[in-house]
């Protein structure tokens, strides 16, 4: 036994463990983006095979956290969060390898599927082990952390692919995982402890099936749609996805009458001041992680810059991000409540009117052109980021924060996937013409119309965003 108050030395290393392997996850999100154009050109991959790519990760991710969190509780943290690591390296490898877009898709949506059975052990392994106190200072490294992961993610990508080391290229941004996945699986074997289980938990399988079948009903259309014409069938699919979405609440409510284990607590479809911020999630992380993809297709193909130029031309929103959240995070969101959500969109909108009007006229054009812009954006982004999980949590009782948070973080991942789908259709619809700064600047407005509605709706968002006492209890899991 340990000293009182003070924490075991390899619990520290279960800390580091959990984190590479969180960044493991959030550098596989953000990395791919800079390798578009040479997946296009080594595998003659279109527009919509680059989207399934970089958005069929978020799709299976989001689509599974939910179920990830259960199986956790039922059959064990341990045996989860090590069977998705082992899952989620062996598909980096696969990935790898692929000889051709279809499977690389294929084998990004398993690399999908394993990160959502891995990631939501990790906080619940730190839960079980970590002393209130410890628990608040561990959590309290996982925002500069990730952080950090989301500057270097970009950068570090783009480095690969320049590199082209033994003429791998974009081939390097998914074998750099398994080194370290392997590294984290031998740190996992040996320090993360074997936890409770709940055998009589019964897993909602028929749930999760809902989930998974409405949202790739979504993104399908989203996808495929613009090439395709927008046929009939596109229009039936998205209709279906309501219907589906519709249907998975209605089964929660049958779980509870029966007595049974819901996936989700349904009580939280009834309270509408929760309902309006899952809609807020999904359009801001979804316009924002549109508009970043897009912002490095411009760079690329539009301004001929190499990837790894264009990862570092996305340092100045990441570095803009980590700001906004610093001034969010320790200044204003305990004091302003849903308002420092508007200010930080009112920010962001800011940044994104620069952009567009600095891109005007793209002669002789330089990377510090858009810089102001791209800084102002992230700031303002960071600002929300910071609060905007725990302001929507404002609206849920205690006993159902747990349930609320991974339902943010499903519909954060799952906005992700959107984004990317809307933005890229936008963005490649006048960019395979040549029109590519014409085409950012449409996706531009579009992220205007996003930051608009964010900004319509808020009024309907909590007050107050949930006590600090709260916050080890409503941590979500980080998904990029």
């Amino acid at each position: 036994m340990s000293a009182p108050g003070k924490t075991p030395r390899p619990m520290w290393w279960l800390l580091a463990t959990v984190l590479v392997v969180e960044l493991m996850d959030l550098l596989d999100s953000t990395i791919v983006n800079v390798a578009g154009p040479s997946l296009e050109q080594s595998l003659k991959a279109s527009p919509v095979g680059l989207q399934w790519v970089i958005g069929g990760y978020a799709l299976t991710l989001g689509a599974g956290l939910v179920l990830g969190g259960r199986l956790g509780d039922r059959y064990g943290r341990r045996p989860m969060f090590l069977a998705g690591l082992v899952g989620f390296t062996l598909a980096s490898l696969l990935c790898a390898i692929a000889p051709g877009i279809g499977l690389l898709i294929t084998f990004r949506l398993v690399q999908g599927v394993a990160g959502a059975m891995m990631l939501p052990q990790g906080l619940g392994l730190l839960r079980d082990n970590l002393a209130p106190r410890d628990l608040t200072k561990a959590l309290a490294v996982f925002g500069p952390v990730l952080g950090l992961g989301g500057v270097l993610g970009p950068v570090l990508g783009g480095a690969l692919v320049d590199w082209d080391l033994f003429g791998l290229g974009w081939r390097l941004v998914f074998l750099v995982n398994v080194p370290i996945g392997l590294a984290a699986l031998a740190l996992a074997w040996r320090l993360v402890p074997s936890g409770g289980r709940t055998r009589a938990l019964r897993v909602d399988i028929a749930g999760a099936v809902l989930v998974a079948a409405a949202s790739a009903l979504l993104v399908l259309p989203l996808n495929q749609g613009q090439s395709s014409g927008w046929p009939l069938w596109t229009w039936l699919s998205l209709s279906a996805a309501a219907i589906g979405y519709v249907a998975f609440a209605l089964w929660q409510r049958r779980a509870v009458r029966r007595d049974r284990a819901p996936l989700v607590t349904p009580s939280l479809f009834g309270k509408s001041a929760f309902t309006v911020g899952l809609v807020a999630v999904a359009l801001f992380f979804g316009g924002l992680i549109g508009t970043q993809l897009v912002l490095t297709f411009f760079l690329q193909l539009g301004q001929g810059f190499t990837a790894g130029q264009a990862g570092l031309g996305n340092l100045p929103v990441a570095l803009g991000t980590a700001v906004g959240g610093g001034i969010s995070g320790g200044l204003l969101a305990a004091k302003l409540g849903r308002r420092v959500l508007q200010a930080g969109a009112v920010v962001q909108f800011a940044g994104i009117a620069w952009l567009w009007f600095a891109l005007a006229d793209t002669s002789g054009f330089t990377i510090w052109r858009i810089v102001p812009g791209s800084v102002l954006a992230g700031i303002g982004a960071g600002i929300v980021i910071a609060a905007v999980f725990n302001t929507v949590l404002g609206a849920v009782a205690d006993d159902e924060v747990g349930s609320a948070s991974g339902v943010l973080s499903a519909v954060q991942s799952l906005g992700g996937s959107v984004g990317v789908a809307v933005f890229s259709t936008v963005f490649f619809a006048g960019a395979l013409t040549g029109q590519a700064t014409d085409s950012f600047r449409e996706a531009l407005v579009v992220q205007a119309i996003v930051i608009g509605l964010f900004l319509l709706i808020s009024p309907l968002f909590p007050r107050r965003a949930r006590p600090d006492e709260a916050e080890i209890a409503a941590t979500p899991v980080p998904v990029p």
